[in-house]
């Protein structure tokens, strides 16, 4: 067991690159070896570099390592003897795996407090009776326990507080009542709930008791969103391999018009669909005997369009025949008429929604036909040739 404070990171900073001047090389054996403190051939490797705070040489340490029961990481450790700066992260030593991670840990017991974490950078924890939560790349990674988890927030939020004190003194009043909120944690007075959620995957909670199921903790293994995987740098590459029709596909697009009733602006909401194959062997007609208001609610897709409009230059007696014929459209949305409603399709590719489903649906009837000659010249079939097309095809030269 990791022992508490052994790798927790001081005030963060980045390695410099390396020295060639002074290097130890771990000893020889397997790349990857188990941490434990037995093992006296386990040493980290000592590279001389540069400070970034005072520009004189301290050393890295790096450790490579493996996790019971999870995987290989990298340890990396920065420490100046001359103004002691230093500075701790891990780091995973796989790819991103194939899904996020969450592990959701209830504390009951002092021995929870000692369980060994790795948290990612891209990690977050939250503590839900505290509604605590620390972001992903708020932090460094870190190869901690529990309580190193919380001793590591409780400094982070004490760094600032002598400043808000002179600046803010009633927020840095909020701060400190918190901040004994997570001091009592640490003595798991009632239980509460650690969860740590990484998106890519290498996060880790140990289980005291594996191979054998813990109780205490839920692993949940879960697909990435898209803004998590834009998060992970991800996005890019999907992007690159989804074509741009896929993306508009789903996209609704709006534009300003006026309402053809009362000439009001307003807005309209439009989706493009279409049919995701060939024209069918064979045409369709859908026919449904309308008895009932809820009859006009059913999904519907018509590919072709033959649309009808009235407009100034009509003449009155076709105007008074389509007055009429509106009415009886109203009459039948209404419920007050019955009507069958026929959408004849020589594609075969339109729908209507069967609300039995998959009953058969008492009031529609759906058949299939033979196209004639001139539907099938309307679609474009007759000089169509789909069998033996490369026959003759010679090349010209």
């Amino acid at each position: 067991m990791l022992a508490e404070g052994a790798l927790e990171p001081g005030t963060p900073a980045a390695p410099a690159a390396p020295s060639p001047a002074r290097v130890r090389a771990p000893a020889s054996g397997n790349l990857f070896r188990p941490i434990s403190a037995e093992d006296e051939e386990q040493q980290p490797t000592e590279i001389e570099s540069l400070c970034m705070n005072c520009y004189r040489n301290g050393v890295t340490r790096l450790l490579l390592t493996k996790i019971p029961f999870f995987r290989e990481i990298i340890v990396s450790s920065f420490s100046c003897e001359h103004c002691g700066w230093n500075n701790t992260e891990i780091q995973s030593a796989g790819r991103i795996q194939d899904q996020g991670v969450r592990y959701t840990l209830t504390v009951r017991a002092q021995e929870d407090m000692n369980r060994e974490v790795v948290k990612t950078e891209s990690a977050t924890t939250r503590i839900p009776e505290l509604d605590f939560e620390i972001p992903a790349f708020s932090q460094k990674g870190a190869l901690t326990t529990v309580e190193g988890l919380i001793n590591r927030a409780i400094s982070g939020l004490e760094q600032d507080q002598p400043m808000r004190r002179a600046s803010e003194e009633t927020i840095a009043e909020r701060i400190d009542e918190f901040i004994v909120k997570l001091k009592e944690l640490k003595q798991v007075a009632s239980p509460f709930t650690l969860i740590i959620d990484d998106p890519s995957g290498n996060s880790f909670v140990e289980n005291p008791f594996a191979p054998q199921k813990d109780e205490a903790l839920v692993i949940t293994h879960y697909n990435r969103t898209s803004k998590q995987e834009e998060m992970l740098g991800l996005q890019a590459e999907a992007s690159e391999e989804k074509p741009e029709e896929d993306d508009l596909r789903n996209e609704v697009l709006q534009f300003n018009t006026n309402c053809p009733e009362c000439n009001a602006p307003a807005q309209t909401n439009m989706k493009l669909v279409k049919s995701g194959g060939a024209v069918e062997p064979l045409g369709t007609r859908i026919t449904l005997h309308i008895t009932d208001p809820s009859d006009m609610t059913r999904d519907l897709l018509k590919v072709t369009k033959n649309p009808f409009t009235l407009g100034d230059s009509s003449s009155p007696g076709q105007a008074e025949k389509l007055q009429e014929f509106s009415q009886k459209l109203d009459q039948i949305i209404e419920g007050s008429m019955k009507a069958h409603f026929i959408m004849d399709d020589p594609a075969g590719n339109s729908y209507l929604q069967n609300v039995y489903a998959p009953e058969d649906d008492p009031e529609m009837k759906v058949e299939c036909y033979t196209r004639t000659f001139d539907q099938n010249e309307e679609l474009g079939l007759n000089d169509m040739k789909t069998e033996g097309y490369e026959t003759g095809l010679a090349p010209q030269r």
